[in-house]
């Protein structure tokens, strides 16, 4: 993967799963004055651009510990899946704030709690590269924070968006097993596994997008 294709990843990676964070943004400032909605905005921004890098190169050395990839990436593989189910409950459970300050605090807190998956993917794509969290991470916070409201318009209108940027998160999370250290006896001996394994990641994913709304479909048809 060279340096603009994993550029692409963070930057992609950052708007399929940012949704709710674009949602806490507006929850948690919808009752301020509009000059202190955007200070909130931007201090909130900024704020969280910083969080994810500190984050995430804390997760790049982690994932270097043989094991914590593979456990790291059936994590991402459960993300992906989450993704296509579209559901934002813990999002809007987030309380609007009476003061900047206030609505700073709680978006700073919410985006910690919530940015789990963002961290482990983003660390999965960039493979510690720095320049790489820093640049995609920055291109990417802006666009959530002031185009949130296009980004989920799109999604809604074009929901294959959402399968095929789930679909690559599931190849991301396929590579992150195949990388791990303690694969790479089987990785040796079986270089299929370098393609194979992300593959079935990724139709898995697909499959779950189509299989989840069967059931429904078959009681509507009674």
């Amino acid at each position: 993967m060279d340096y603009l294709t994993a550029l692409f990843s963070i930057i992609l990676i950052n708007l399929l799963l940012s949704g709710d964070n674009a949602l806490v943004i507006a929850l948690a400032s919808r009752k301020l004055p509009p000059a202190q909605q955007r200070q909130a905005i931007l201090w909130g921004g900024a704020g969280a651009v910083g969080m994810r890098v500190v984050l995430t190169l804390i997760a790049v050395l982690l994932l270097k510990v043989p094991y914590l990839q593979i456990a790291g990436g059936l994590l991402l593989q459960w993300v992906a899946i989450e993704l296509v189910r579209d559901d934002h409950s813990a999002a809007e459970e987030v309380e609007a704030a009476g003061d900047l300050w206030g609505a700073v605090k709680t978006i700073l807190i919410a985006d910690l709690v919530m940015s789990l998956d963002n961290v482990i993917a983003i660390a999965g794509v960039s493979r510690g590269n720095v320049s790489l969290l820093v640049i995609g991470l920055g291109i990417s916070i802006p666009i959530i924070i002031w185009g949130s409201t296009l980004i989920t318009m799109l999604m809604q209108r074009w929901p294959v968006i959402v399968v095929v940027g789930a679909a690559f998160l599931g190849w991301t999370a396929g590579e992150m097993l195949v990388a791990d250290p303690a694969a790479h006896t089987f990785t040796a001996a079986y270089p299929f596994l370098h393609w194979a394994v992300p593959g079935i990641f990724a139709a898995a994913v697909v499959a779950f997008e189509f299989l989840k709304d069967r059931p429904q479909a078959r009681q509507s048809g009674r």
